[in-house]
């Protein structure tokens, strides 16, 4: 109400009394056009149709470029699990690890073009949000709509015992900024927590789009649990499927649009929140520390940023007669072995500017005639399409070789296989205790975990050492059943398990602190974490001056004011 009248606040972000622009159908000041008519009875949309147009249209390059190795921007290299391998020797699941590096960013990055992005937040503003909670999100959603440039594009979902798209799909220029800034103030903390009905929003921002952005995503942020739409069971079987629509699950043809999910505090709903990144191939994080909300999505936020190639796809032939493959280790990438196992491929999709993803392939290798020096097991190639241009690319990456002497006594292995061997193992080690915690066996999920950092403490290598402690820290997290329940040791599980699977950073606890697979941190997401560290510390400054800072000294016209009614009061 305002001062006795009934208010309308339009989608646009500007308030009115009601009896002035009854029956309006956009709004006086900035003239945006209104779905929600008031006086009006609203009607639902299936789709929201109203994206602010491209000022340029995204690039649809088809023109191929091929591209030797070592002269192109993707990066491929293979590593054998030994250099040498004797004449007259067999060697069943021999593992080769195909290594791909995604383009640089240029140094002069802030000219060099990028993909611009769709982005559509979902927020939570339940009333669990209300005090410093909802505070801290305004300031961390003011961060991020000033570092989108003027070609990309956001749309602000919030949701509680309903969900209400505030802004539509705009492009952030000045008055696209401006109308976020004014939603985004406008959040207030009440009712329940409907997670469906905000992803709902989001689906139909994202299917209704008339133009599209070459990058889309969305970044949902919650603080409990849906209590509008899930069905707890005590067993266990909560399917939390019942959250997502349709369009958003990732399906085997074509891409998606992902969930980057981010649960806020210690009450959040880890289990849903994994599941939802899960089913659309985005990340679970999980902020323990309500303070670095705004480092958690400038982490996020500076990926998406910097997207360099889309619908990558690795794929592996075997040259030498009788060598095949046997599997692939993947991860979360669906990977592909033929028949015959003669060829491979993985679809890794979408790649950050200088981000790396390892596959590890076991193949069998025949023995060979005394004259053959070298045995060449596989070669590697990658077709992806440039983010920025459009341009659909093929890049040759290394041969994968085998030396093949007479001999071959005391050959070191390869310390790159050595490590992702130990990196698959330690993902598929945190499945396994995330596994034995549900069936309530928490010893065993903390002694599974203890005795893969015993092994990755073991090879006196540093990353593997940086490993071992984050089985430590989770082995203590899994071990009790009350920190595992109620202070987030299954969100360090579930999150630690999107990192590694996926092979891309989340935070994970308190940012920082080596929880979570930051060693796939870019560093364009390491720039933009910076800048707002930066960001957080100018404002604390300017927080402790204003509160330090004595009052100003009385003016002279109050000093008057004061003599008068003294005078006044002493005649």
């Amino acid at each position: 109400m305002g001062r006795g009248h009934a208010t309308f606040t339009a989608e646009c972000s500007h308030t009115f009394h009601l009896r002035c622009v009854n029956h309006r159908t956009a709004c006086p000041l900035c003239h945006t056009s209104w779905r929600d008519v008031p006086g009006v009875t609203p009607t639902h949309a299936l789709l929201f149709d109203d994206d602010e147009p491209l000022e340029m249209p995204p690039p649809h390059g088809n023109n191929q470029a091929t591209t030797a190795a070592g002269g192109g921007v993707m990066v491929l290299k293979t590593h054998c699990q030994y250099p040498a391998v004797a004449r007259d020797a067999t060697r069943d699941g021999f593992a080769v690890l195909v290594h791909a590096k995604a383009p640089t960013l240029p140094l002069e990055a802030a000219k060099a073009p990028r993909a611009p992005l769709d982005l559509v937040m979902v927020l939570d503003v339940s009333g669990s949000m209300m005090g410093p909670k909802i505070t801290l999100l305004k300031q961390a959603m003011g961060f991020v709509i000033d570092k989108l440039g003027p070609d990309d594009r956001l749309s602000l979902v919030s949701f509680s015992t309903t969900a209400r798209r505030l802004t539509r799909l705009a492009r952030m220029s000045d008055a696209g900024r401006a109308s976020s800034e004014r939603a985004v103030e406008s959040l207030n903390a009440t009712g329940g927590t409907n997670i469906k009905e905000g992803l709902r929003e989001a689906a139909k921002v994202i299917a209704g789009r008339r133009c599209k952005n070459a990058v889309s995503a969305i970044i949902l942020l919650s603080d409990g649990q849906d209590n509008c739409t899930v069905r707890y069971s005590a067993a266990g079987a909560t399917d939390y499927n019942v959250l997502l629509p349709s369009s958003l699950v990732r399906s085997g043809a074509g891409s998606s649009t992902p969930v980057h999910a981010f649960g806020f505090g210690k009450d959040h709903d880890s289990a849903a929140m994994h599941t939802i990144a899960e089913a659309t191939g985005g990340t679970f994080s999980f902020i323990e520390n309500e303070a670095v909300i705004q480092d958690s999505f400038a982490q996020c936020i500076g990926g998406l940023l910097s997207v360099a190639a889309q619908e990558a796809r690795v794929s592996v032939e075997c040259v030498c007669p009788g060598v095949r493959v046997r599997s692939v280790k993947s991860g979360r990438y669906k990977n592909h072995v033929d028949a015959e196992g003669r060829t491979a491929t993985v679809d890794v999709g979408e790649l950050y500017a200088d981000e790396e993803r390892r596959f590890l392939l076991l193949v069998d290798m025949p023995r060979v005639a005394q004259d053959v020096d070298v045995t060449t097991l596989l070669k590697v190639s990658c077709a992806y399409r440039d983010a920025a241009t459009g341009q659909s690319v093929d890049v040759a990456g290394e041969d994968a070789v085998v030396k093949r002497p007479v001999e071959a006594a005391e050959v070191e292995p390869s310390m790159e296989v050595e490590r992702e061997r130990l990196r698959v193992e330690a993902a598929e080690d945190i499945a396994a205790a995330r596994a034995a915690a549900e069936r309530g066996e928490h010893a065993e999920a903390s002694q599974i975990l203890r005795h893969r950092g015993m092994a990755l403490g073991a090879t006196g290598d540093a990353m593997c050492a940086e490993l071992a402690m984050e089985m430590g820290e989770l082995s203590e997290r899994v071990g009790d059943p009350t920190r595992y329940h109620t202070s987030n040791g299954k969100a360090a599980l579930l999150s630690g398990m999107s990192s590694h699977w996926q092979q891309r950073t989340t935070t994970s606890g308190n940012y920082g602190k080596g929880l979570g697979g930051g060693g796939y941190s870019t560093p364009a997401m390491r720039k933009m974490v910076g800048m707002s560290v930066k960001a957080r510390q100018k404002q604390q400054q300017q927080q402790q001056f204003s509160t330090s800072t004595p009052p100003p000294p009385p003016s002279l016209a109050m000093n008057l004011m004061r003599k008068c009614h003294r005078f006044l009061r002493l005649k």
